[in-house]
């Protein structure tokens, strides 16, 4: 295997050895460490990610606090919110522009499946788009839901396990994750009883 193989294939085009396959782990875990995120905001869950990058929650932990306002930066896009069919080509040509590898992370049911929305101006799922990663659920998902989105995007792309099944498929992970900030359905309560 010459340096030829090394640039057309990448880390396929070494043989795995004591050092070649540490430093594939090095990678994914950098790669994994150092996301930065194109952000689109469009409805209302976009002031739920505005909420995560605050200092409450803390991005920088994650290497996530730099929000990249050009997509040549960043490599994970959050399509926060309702998508119209009028953004849907601006949505795919930001994705386009980004620099690969890249992910996708779908927040909030409107961008997920087109949420109570279901007339012909409003993408009925991102995913006709894009290819999707992770589905962040919730109307609107709090910053606790994102950010357990964020982390199980992290785990995938250090495992490497994204970037063969965008190879071999071209799609996106798929991967819905359980709301984590306490939304759920609402409990009915008795009005009309009091107790003394």
């Amino acid at each position: 295997m010459g340096f030829s193989d090394v640039q057309e294939h990448g880390f396929e085009g070494l043989d795995h050895n004591v050092i070649t396959a540490p430093l594939e782990k090095l990678v994914g875990w950098s790669r994994a460490r150092s996301s930065w995120p194109a952000t689109f905001g469009l409805a209302c869950c976009a002031i739920e990610m505005m909420a995560t990058g605050g200092s409450h929650y803390d991005l920088a932990r994650l290497g996530m606090e730099v929000f990249r306002a050009s997509p040549r930066q960043a490599d994970v896009m959050i399509v926060a919110g309702r998508v119209s069919q009028k953004m849907a080509p601006v949505l795919r040509q930001i994705y386009d522009q980004m620099m690969e590898p890249k992910w996708v992370i779908s927040m909030g049911v409107c961008a997920s499946s087109g949420g109570m929305f279901n007339n012909y101006a409003i993408v009925q799922g991102v995913d006709q788009i894009v290819p999707v990663d992770v589905y962040a659920p919730g109307c609107p998902p709090g910053p606790e839901t994102l950010l357990h989105a964020i982390t199980t995007l992290h785990d995938k792309i250090e495992t490497g396990e994204l970037l063969h099944r965008r190879a071999a498929t071209g799609a996106g992970a798929g991967i819905m994750i359980e709301q984590r900030d306490g939304q759920g359905e609402p409990s009915l309560v008795s009005l009309g009883s009091t107790r003394s």
